[in-house]
């Protein structure tokens, strides 16, 4: 029985940490995205993109809708669902993106996320729960398609679905790489 207790004791420790590692990283996202950047970006202002993505911990592909209201500012959602019998899964997030360098073709930004997320385990179990990120990306344009993003984004998430808590870290490869249209 005292072994159980230990288990406990050291699981929600566990938890403790989690958090608080979520919250720092947190709160140094928002920091970066409070300070002024003086790059010239690839001017995406008042523009709309629509494409994919997938940053789920679920491995769920989403669509992804970014609007850019300001030059070194952007806001996205993310959708993901997969009805798969006994396998269902389904995710929304919100994120926020701040360039902070540039290139001709490419922007550089650091971000956060958060989300709700829902996994079937099996045909009568279904867990909820939600998922805070931080990540720096980039997002990069081929010359002569100067409409169409491509993304990678590596960073840190938390994960709590259900009784569990879970860090990970987030990194795409390229063959996983969102894709964005902008209007």
């Amino acid at each position: 029985m005292l072994f159980n207790v230990d288990r406990i004791q050291c699981k929600t420790e566990l938890s403790r940490i989690a958090y608080r590692l979520a919250f720092a990283a947190m709160v140094a996202v928002a920091l970066a995205l409070t300070v002024t950047s003086s790059a010239q970006a690839k001017d995406l202002t008042n523009r709309l993109g629509v494409g994919y993505a997938n940053q789920f911990s679920t491995n769920v592909p989403s669509l992804a809708v970014r609007y850019y209201p300001e030059k070194h500012l952007a806001l996205g959602a993310e959708l993901g669902v997969d009805t798969e019998q006994g396998n269902s899964q389904f995710g929304f997030q919100v994120n926020v993106h701040r360039i902070v360098f540039t290139e001709p073709n490419l922007n550089f930004y650091m971000g956060s996320s958060v989300g709700l997320i829902s996994t079937q385990a099996n045909a009568s179990t279904t867990q909820s729960g939600f998922e805070l990120s931080a990540f720096v990306g980039t997002e990069f344009f081929l010359a002569g398609l100067p409409n169409l993003g491509f993304s990678m984004e590596a960073g840190v998430g938390v994960t709590s679905i259900s009784s569990q808590v879970r860090v990970r870290t987030i990194a795409d490869s390229p063959l996983q790489a969102g894709m964005i249209f902008y209007f």
